[in-house]
Formats: C-alpha cells, structure tokens, sequence
C-alpha cells in the first residue's frame, strides 16, 4: 500500500482520471469556482432560466464553445477538449452544463456536421450566442424512434420552399430545451417530401421566434412547466402550422434538395443514410454520460465527506462516538460506488479519446464511427444508471442532512435523473449496443459451409454438456481455497478478472443469437425478439462492463508514481469484486463460478474496503471535485459534529 504523502498520491491519481485533456479540467477548475456558476435552488423557474442565460453568456467569452467547432467556422477544432470542458460545467451546475449542450452541443452540432458551406454564417453566431437555437427531434409520439417521427417538411417548387408542418397532435415537438423561451431558431427533424415521395428524416433550420421573443407566423411554442429538476433549462413543445422557410435551410451534408424539388444524395441506401446521420451527432451522447458520472463524482465527495466527519454510537471500548465511515456497512454503500466511479472516469476518457480521434479525422478505420457509437451508447447507459443510484445512496447516507436542500444532494438527483432517458433511453440503447454484437457475432458464422456450422454446434454442445455435467464447477471448486484473500486466490489477477467479464459476455452473446434464430423459425422476428428481450439486454449489458473494466485496466497501466498506482489497483479490484458479487447469481447458475468462489468474492470486498478505508479522502481528492464547487452546508459547519 501507498508510502508517500497522500496529497501526492491523489495528484498523481487525479492526473491520470483527468485524462488526456487535464490541461482543460484544471483551468475550469479555477474559472468555475466563483458564485456567479452555482445553481440557485431557492430560485422559481423563471428566475432560474434568466440566471442559467447569464451564465452562458459568461461561459460564451471563455473558449468553451470554439473547442466543439472547425477552424474554418471560427472554433479552434478540438472536440475532445470541448466535451471535457462542458463536462465541467456539471459540477457547478447541471442546469448551465445542459443549456450549454443543447446550444452548442446539439444545435451548433447539427448546424456544423449535418450542413455546408451556405450555413456557416450561422455558426460563428450561435457560438456566441447571438443565435440562441434548439433541437428540435423528438415529438410526443414519438421519442426513440426517430425514423418514424410525423413532422413533414414539403418541398414547394414553385416558391422554393420547404413547407414544415406538425400533421396531428403526436406530432407536436416536446421536452425541447430552449423552446419554451429563449430560442429564436430551431433545428427540426422531419419527413422530407419532395415530388410525391418521402425521402425519411432530415433537418432543416426553422426560425420559431423574432428578436422581440414573439412566436413567428405558423409557430406555436409553450411550456412544458414545472420538471423533477434542471429548473434553469427552458423545456418546451413546439408545432407547425405550415410554416414556410426557404430551401438553403435544408442541413445538406447528405441529401440535397434541386430548385426544382430533385432528390439526391452520395448515399443510396436510406437506411444507411438515416444512420449517418444520427451518427455524426454522436458527441451528444458521449457528453450526457460524462456529465452524469461528474454529477456522480460530487454526491460521492460530499457523502464521503460528510461520512469522515458525522459521528454515531459510541465505541464500548472506549466510549468515543464512531466515525459513520468506519462501520463496515457503510464503507460497503460508498466506496464500491467510489470504485464504479473510478472505472467510469477511465472509460469517459477512453470513449472522448476515441470520439476526438474520428471527428478530427485521425482515425479512418472504415468501421471506427459504427464502434464509437456503440461505446458511446453502451458507456451512456452505464454512467447514468450509475449516477442514479450512486446519488441516492449519497442521499440515504446523508440521512436527513442529506434530504436538506442546502446540501444539495436532492438537487443533483433531481437534475440528474432525466439523463437515463434523453440522448437515448437506456433500454433502448441496450439493446441497440447487443443489436450490433449480435450482428457480428452473425457475420462470423454466416459464411461457414456445412461442415463448418456442424463443427460449430459441436463446440457449443461440447461447451454446453460440460457446465451441465459439473464438470467446470468441480475444476473451479478443486482449484479454489475458501480461505483464499485478495491476494492469494487466482481472483487478483486481471486475466482470470477480464477473463470472467469476456465469459459473461461471450456467452449471453452466442445463447442469445441461438435463442433468436430458434424463435425466429417458429414464430417470426419480432416475436423471436420479444420473447429473448431479457437475455439481449443482459447480453449489452455484460460487453458494458468488459468494455469499462478494460478501460480502468488500461488507465492504471499510465500510472506511473508507485503509491499512486498500488492504490489504484485496490480500487479496480474492488471494482471487480462489486461487480462479480452484484453478477454472483448469473455465475453460479452458469456454472462460471463456484460457490465457493462466490464467497470468497464476498469476502474480497469487505477486505478491501477496509484496506481503502484509511484512503477515503485521498480517493476523493483525486476525484478533482473541488471543495469550493461541492457547495453543502454540513461540510462547512465543522462545529455540529465536535464532541466536548
């Protein structure tokens, strides 16, 4: 275990979970501290919009938005530091990080990726917020399903003019950040029709409002009121009432629209083409995973905190009332949350490495973008469910200080609680990560002859018949001591660790194809798909947590200072030990593990929440959460919790 000083050791840590783009977290380390970026929760809603517009404006003179932009539209081209920058808005405030995303993420994004050259007089004005604009893709009926949505944009080749209209009342634009009040312009998603046919969803750019803030002819914006949280981010619904812009508006990367309503488009498949398209959007959702893990990275700086200093029930040995920390149970309820957040932290970094990679142009492997949207995806739904649950057990931990709205625990759950279902909703997002492994999993074996489709089924015969025999179990159990620690047992190396994360997952992915193709010829695809529903997702979620645990294993391999990586090895163990006992049922049943296995997992994590227990606050620190951006009253009156 660490030798040297702990504020060295959680600097070394620090610089390996800032990542590449440390420079930029350190800076918004020092520009974010001040009052003027804090969230305002005794504020009503409007007043809390007005204060979150401020605050960009502020932001809008700092550098922040010319990251996300190409030279040639007046940004600096550095979309890996603009994702890490914004990310740092959220530990201010989630509220100015999501106004934030949505002018610059998702607007500016589209305007930038999904245009050319005839619009780029819009973008170097919406990075400095003289264009305020929104996204305008879902409607209220429908939300995941893009390619169905019911706005239609009719091209009129008589007056050269798309006619955008809201067709029935499911077609109504909803939960838009921006529409409800500050946004003059709107990027809308819609079926494009020209001569008779629909061509599928593309954007155009609609004007919805005048400088006086006045909805303009045909458009009818409101609000969407009161939420379970964000109160600075303006969520709105927009219709169209045949509303007429002209045709340059049309986003033309890839599909343009003639003067006399000719479709045309370099890619002929349209499915291909929708997909392209959504997927240049992708730093969208590379962004809400990251700000929900930064939000988790607070609730857990101020619960562990807070746990260092609250005392409860008296040692009867020597009557000292006890830390909360040093009880058994409650070093089980944070610090393998600590570790999930660790494990994110490198993943986010990985995942914002790759994105930058592609969008810069670096990395021009054919299938790069496909793979980056399915990390992006599958890294989204981890980091979100993670700051769900990691913030209320913050909260819980906190008891009732931790329901005060002062210490701002309820805030971050409020706030974060939407991020598991906008950029994706996460069931669906599972299932479109273990869509696209089971699509290779096919291209492997589609073309095998005969002879190879036997040998194939009699391996997995092969493999079936020895879990069910036992055989595997008593090999494990035979080469399993009961009494084996952490450090002794086969379980601390991060082979047989990775090893066990790849069975999972190999295994859900080869079970669940077969299931499929069995189902499909008795009753059809969907039905197929319906019925192995639980077993696809479980199959997502499995390559979910190889894809992190890879991740962490990689990021501590460039820790150089000793004290710093010896902790952070703990802590990926104890990533490894959570994740297995969470799983513990699946590998037994499975035949993946023993049960005496099992419980040395169990044991593996209470001594090594122990051992990490004297370096609670060094792991905080090294979380690079600020003590003046954490902003909870408990941690600043010390005096409640002395003892005379």
């Amino acid at each position: 275990m660490a030798t040297g000083s702990s504020s060295t050791t959680a600097e070394h840590l620090r610089a390996a979970l800032d990542g590449p783009w440390g420079s930029v977290r350190e800076e918004a380390r020092t520009q974010l501290t001040g009052q003027e970026f804090t969230g305002d929760p005794y504020l009503d809603y409007k007043a809390a919009r007005a204060r979150v517009l401020d605050q960009m404006r502020v932001i809008a003179t700092l550098g922040y938005a010319e990251r996300g932009f190409r030279r040639e539209n007046g940004g600096t081209g550095e979309p890996g530091a603009a994702v890490t920058g914004l990310e740092m808005l959220a530990y201010a405030d989630l509220s100015l990080w999501v106004k934030a995303g949505v002018q610059w993420g998702l607007f500016g994004g589209a305007v930038e990726n999904l245009g050319t050259e005839r619009h780029r007089e819009y973008i170097r004005r919406l990075i400095s917020l003289d264009l305020l604009g929104c996204f305008a893709m879902t409607e209220s009926g429908h939300g995941s399903d893009v390619a169905n949505l019911e706005t239609t944009a009719t091209y009129d080749p008589g007056t050269q003019e798309f006619v955008v209209h809201s067709p029935t009342p499911s077609a109504r634009k909803d939960y838009i950040g921006g529409a409800a009040e500050h946004a003059r312009m709107a990027a809308v998603f819609a079926q494009l029709i020209t001569n008779g046919e629909n061509q599928g969803v593309h954007c155009l750019l609609v004007p919805i409002r005048d400088d006086q803030g006045a909805d303009l002819p045909g458009v009818t914006t409101s609000d969407d009121g009161l939420k379970g949280g964000l109160l600075g981010v303006d969520n709105g619904r927009i219709t169209f009432d045949h509303v007429r812009v002209p045709r340059e508006n049309l986003l033309n990367r890839y599909a343009d629209v003639a003067p006399d309503g000719t479709y045309s488009s370099e890619i002929d498949n349209p499915s291909r083409r929708f997909f392209t398209t959504l997927g240049t959007l992708v730093r969208g959702r590379v962004s809400v995973g990251g700000a929900a893990a930064a939000g988790a990275r607070v609730a857990l700086s101020i619960a562990l905190r807070y746990a260092l200093k609250r005392r409860q029930f008296a040692d009867p040995d020597s009557g000292e009332e006890t830390v909360l920390l040093d009880y058994r149970s409650h070093q089980r309820r944070l610090l393998p949350l600590l570790a999930k957040s660790y494990a994110y932290a490198f993943a986010q970094n990985d995942l914002v490495r790759r994105m930058h990679l592609v969008q810069t142009g670096q990395d021009l492997e054919p299938n790069a973008q496909r793979a980056l949207e399915k990390r992006a995806a599958g890294l989204k739904v981890a980091q979100t469910r993670h700051a769900t649950r990691a913030i209320q057990e913050c909260r819980e931990a906190c008891g009732g200080a931790g329901y005060l709205t002062e210490n701002r625990l309820v805030t971050l759950k409020g706030d974060t609680d939407v991020f598991t279902t906008f950029e994706g909703d996460n069931i669906v997002l599972t299932q479109l990560v273990a869509k696209e492994l089971l699509t290779a999993y096919a291209d492997e074996i589609r073309d095998l002859d005969a002879l190879g489709w036997v040998r194939f089924a009699a391996t997995m015969a092969g493999d079936v018949v020895r879990k069910r025999s036992g055989v595997r179990q008593l090999i494990q159990t035979l080469r399993d001591r009961g009494d084996d620690g952490v450090d002794e047992g086969d379980l601390s190396r991060r082979s047989v660790q990775l090893q066990l994360f790849a069975d999972r997952e190999d295994y859900l992915v080869r079970t669940a194809a077969h299931r499929l193709r069995a189902r499909a010829e008795e009753t059809g695809p969907f039905e197929a798909f319906n019925n192995a529903q639980d077993h696809i997702l479980a199959a997502g979620a499995a390559h979910i947590d190889r894809l992190v645990l890879e991740a962490f294993i990689e990021g501590i391999g460039d820790i150089e200072d000793p004290d710093a990586k010896a902790l952070a090895d703990d802590v990926c163990d104890l990533f490894v030990y959570t994740m297995l006992e969470e799983n513990s049922a699946w590998f037994i049943m499975h035949r993946f593990m023993s049960v005496e296995r099992a419980k040395a997992v169990r044991r593996g994590v209470n001594e090594l929440v122990d051992r990490l227990r004297p370096h609670a606050l060094t792991l905080v620190e090294a979380m690079g959460v600020p003590e003046t951006m954490l902003r909870a009253a408990m941690l600043d009156d010390a005096s409640v919790y002395e003892r005379s």
